[in-house]
């Protein structure tokens, strides 16, 4: 089946970027947001320079929309009000618009960093209750919480995909547990995108099949999808692969630390 309209926020990134080329194909018209200039480079393509605080702007591109990708808005730690504004306030306008415009599935970005805080011991299920490391996650868990809300409310058609590290290759220690391959990204994302309306809500990790990841993978009946990829094969080539973990230190490392955090807080 067809994926129809399929509107894509965030499309000039790193992942709307590989997601519009994967879906060019099942896409009858693919309408690309971003902030930044991005170019039409096939008939079926559509691009809209957009800020998503623009609720006016946000619902006039996405009308017609059969499916949302929503990837827009600030990928880090930041000030709180910019987070606020760019991924909270941002959401609640592509969701009111996926509303307005009847769309059959919304799918949210959303981070690991919502629970960065369970220790790397703990095979941690998105079921279980949020632990930001920081203010991104708080933000982050805040576009799952709008999500759940229009899912409830409204009855639209969510699944928050909980993005773990997407790279290339993994590079880092942390990587080998938490990586994202292009190729599985492209895999949650089709499969989200492609699940029944029966599926109302769910939260799901989207992780390569990492020996050494922190989190539980999709249910096939929440995701028709098993990651292929494993951070493991490149072990030998990343320095201090093989040093023991910490098996009570927050899965989120570094981001954990309250330095990360306190610089984008006003003094």
């Amino acid at each position: 089946m067809g994926l129809g309209t399929v509107v894509i926020t965030g499309a000039a990134g790193t992942i709307g970027s590989a997601a519009r080329t994967a879906l060019r194909d099942d896409a009858d018209r693919l309408v690309l947001l971003d902030r930044v200039p991005i170019q039409a480079e096939t008939a079926a393509e559509e691009v809209h320079n957009v800020d998503l605080r623009d609720a006016a702007a946000v619902e006039s591109a996405l009308s017609g929309a059969d499916v949302v990708l929503h990837l827009g808005g600030v990928p880090d730690e930041a000030p709180l009000g910019d987070l606020l504004d760019a991924n909270v306030l941002g959401t609640h306008h592509v969701l009111e618009a996926a509303r307005r415009a009847g769309s059959r599935r919304v799918v949210l970005a959303s981070s690991n960093r919502v629970a960065g805080f369970y220790p790397v011991a703990h095979r941690t299920d998105p079921q279980e209750p949020v632990r930001p490391d920081g203010l991104y996650g708080v933000s982050k868990a805040a576009v799952e919480a709008l999500g759940r809300l229009y899912a409830d409310k409204f009855g639209l058609p969510i699944i928050c995909l909980r993005i773990g590290s997407y790279e290339e290759v993994p590079t880092e220690p942390r990587h080998l547990a938490t990586w994202l391959s292009p190729r599985d990204a492209v895999g949650y994302i089709r499969a989200a995108l492609t699940a029944p309306a029966s599926l109302r809500f769910a939260t799901a990790y989207a992780v390569s099949a990492n020996t050494r990841r922190f989190w539980e993978l999709p249910d096939e009946s929440v995701l028709a999808y098993t990651p292929v990829d494993n951070a493991e094969t490149y072990a030998p080539h990343i320095a201090d692969a093989e040093l023991p973990a910490d098996s009570s230190a927050p899965q989120a490392g570094p981001y954990a630390l309250p330095e990360f955090t306190l610089k984008h807080v006003c003094s």
